[in-house]
């Protein structure tokens, strides 16, 4: 189990400067984003996401598993959670009080 990050970057989010990867390959049963702007999930059976939105605001989640993408605020004003399947991207941005979906394919709610 590894996770595996690339391009360090500095972003503002919500006024808060974080120091991170642009990039990370996740292989880990769980992760807490951490101001990435894509995420590729592989090598593992299942995967939890957590949106963490003081420190990303913006992400692009590719499965090359079972993802389960999960917040405490609401995605897309309705749901705690998502899931998606193996091969499926799903790009979400936060926006005011909660996450939305921008572009997915392969999407399944749950």
């Amino acid at each position: 189990m590894s996770v595996e990050k690339f391009n360090p970057v500095v972003k503002i989010i919500n006024g808060i400067t974080v120091s991170s990867s642009d990039l990370a390959i996740v292989s880990e049963s769980s992760y807490t984003t951490d101001a990435e702007s894509v995420i590729v999930v592989k090598d593992v059976e299942n995967c939890d996401i957590i949106l963490d939105e003081t420190t990303t605001d913006h992400i692009t989640i590719k499965s090359m598993t079972n993802v389960t993408i999960k917040s405490d605020k609401l995605i897309d004003d309705e749901y705690n959670q998502i899931e998606t399947a193996r091969g499926a991207s799903v790009e979400l941005r936060f926006v005011g009080q909660g996450w939305y979906i921008m572009s997915s394919d392969g999407l399944k709610n749950s």
